[in-house]
Parts: structure tokens; C-alpha cells; sequence
């Protein structure tokens, strides 16, 4: 019974996360090609929607689940509408062109724009690095280096959860989006450079890898805070595939596939519904389990 409920609690975490994917760039789309010369207003808006979120799952400290799932979808929204849009904003600023192939547009000048952060991003990677912190990645490579032990313990149950999902969120996706600009650069690799091949099928194996430890994960609010960087390293796969035009990607055309993407949103507001309803049952039975405690 255990290993079915850690399937479950995996499994459908994983899902939640997955359906996340594709909604945000959706929203960003239909952002675009509803407002138009005033899309960085409702970005905006989008961002501040993310930032209100993010204070009320900072201010909760008991459901840790309820505070996972706020500071996730804080970071889809923060992520969406604040930083992609920044890049937005500058690439139209200082008219970058895109990248054009065969008279398609391959890759949008706010990506070209954006792997422009990348400097930042081993920057901000070295805050990881030399903390403390529960991301097996990074725990590899202080034990390899040799200073794991010289690294002072926190109180983790102290821990703001929002917070901690939000900057998960923020440098998962900030990490694989630039590892994507780089190996389609045909200066450094290109679509269909061998280095393309490996970071698709390799990020494929790799989250099959992480999903089979995701779900012997007994715990709601781990689990979220673990499928994250599962299905953003797996969303790789679909990225690059999409590229390859072996996928229709119907999250970048919300309004011609507007009846599938309408589904999506509404299995993602179900899954959302049902993940809060347990936790209000799981918070219930343990003040209740307290209760009795203190009667006794």
C-alpha cells in the first residue's frame, strides 16, 4: 500500500508540474496576441499576480504544501511575465532581429537576448554551490570537491517554503532555457548537432531517472518541490523535438488550438482543486492527532 500511495503522490506530482509547462507558454502567447502594444502592461500584471502569490505562500509555515504550490505557480508567473518579458522589452528596444531559417523564424530575438544572462546564471548557480542546500546535483559535486563537511547546518524546518520552490522554479527553468540557446547556436552547435542529440535524449533518460526516484517520495510538498527540475530536464525533450518538427506544439498557437489548450488549463485547475483538497484533509487529521494528544 505505501508504494502505491508514493506512485500516486509522485505520479500526479509530476503531472502537475508537467501541466504547468505548457500553460505558461501559452500565457505568454495569448498575452502577446491579445494585448499587443500593450502586452508589457499585462506582463506586468502577470508578475504582480505571481509576486502577491508568493508573499501569501511566504506567510504560511505550517502547510508546507499549500506554500510549495503557491511559490511554484509564483515562479511560472514571475518567470513569465516579469523576466521573459524583459527580454521581450529589450529585444524590440534595440530591434534584434530574429533567427531565421529557411524563412522561419527558429528562434524569437527575446531568446537570442536572453542567452545574454548566461554569465549571470553561473553566478547566481554559485550561491548553490557553496550553501547548503537538498538538490542532489549540487550535493554531488560538494562531496566530489571535498567541502561538504565544512558546510554549517540550517534549521530547515525554519525554511520559508514559497520561497525556496519559487527560486527552484526560477533557476531550473533560467538553467535549461540557456542550455537549449546554446546547443541550437550554429556557432557553438546547431539543431542538429550531435551536442542537440544529447542534451534531448540525454535529458529524456535523466528525468526518467529522477521520475523513478520522485515517486518513492512519500511526502505531497517534496514531491512538487522534486518534479520541478524532473519535468523541466523531461520538457528539454519536448522542446527539442518541436524544434525538429516532429511535434505540434500547440501551447505557442493558444488560439488556433484553443479547444485543447482550454482542456489543459482545465485538467491543470482539477489536478490543482484536488492537491489543495488533500492537503485541507491532511491538516485536519493532524490537528486532530494533536488534539487528542493534549486531551491525553
Amino acid at each position: 500500500m505505501k508504494k502505491r500511495s508514493t506512485f500516486l503522490i509522485g505520479t500526479f506530482s509530476f503531472l502537475l508540474v508537467l501541466l504547468l509547462m505548457p500553460v505558461g507558454h501559452a500565457l505568454m502567447v495569448f498575452n502577446e496576441k491579445m494585448l499587443v502594444h500593450n502586452k508589457l502592461v499585462g506582463a506586468a500584471g502577470i508578475g504582480f499576480l505571481g509576486l502577491i502569490l508568493l508573499i501569501w505562500g511566504f506567510q504560511i509555515t505550517e502547510k508546507k504544501g499549500t506554500a510549495t504550490l503557491l511559490g511554484l505557480l509564483s515562479g511560472i508567473l514571475i518567470w513569465t511575465g516579469w523576466i521573459e518579458f524583459s527580454f521581450v522589452w529589450i529585444a524590440e528596444k534595440q530591434n534584434v532581429a530574429p533567427l531565421i531559417e529557411n524563412g522561419e523564424v527558429t528562434t524569437k530575438p527575446e531568446y537570442l537576448v536572453m542567452l545574454s544572462s548566461v554569465g549571470l546564471l553561473i553566478a547566481f548557480l554559485l550561491l548553490f554551490l557553496f550553501t547548503q542546500n537538498k538538490c542532489s546535483f549540487f550535493n554531488w559535486f560538494q562531496k566530489l570537491a571535498g567541502f561538504k563537511k565544512l558546510l554549517t547546518s540550517t534549521a530547515h524546518n525554519h525554511r520559508p517554503l514559497a520561497i525556496v520552490t519559487f527560486v527552484e522554479t526560477i533557476m531550473v527553468l533560467w538553467t535549461f532555457y540557456i542550455v537549449l540557446l546554446l546547443v541550437y547556436d550554429k556557432e557553438i552547435a546547431g539543431d542538429k548537432h550531435p551536442a542537440t542529440f544529447i542534451v534531448a535524449f540525454g535529458s529524456l533518460f535523466w528525468s526518467i531517472y529522477l521520475y523513478l526516484k520522485l515517486i518513492k517520495i512519500s511526502k505531497f510538498d517534496y514531491a512538487i518541490r522534486y518534479a520541478i527540475p524532473t519535468v523541466v530536464i523531461f520538457w528539454n525533450f519536448i522542446e527539442v523535438i518541436g524544434r525538429w518538427n516532429l511535434l505540434e506544439e500547440i501551447w505557442i498557437h493558444p488560439t488556433q488550438y484553443w479547444f485543447e489548450n482550454t482542456i489543459i488549463v482545465l485538467i491543470l485547475v482539477v489536478f490543482i482543486t484536488y492537491y489543495v483538497y488533500e492537503q485541507t484533509l491532511i491538516n485536519k487529521k493532524q490537528m486532530t492527532g494533536n488534539s487528542e494528544n493534549l486531551v491525553e
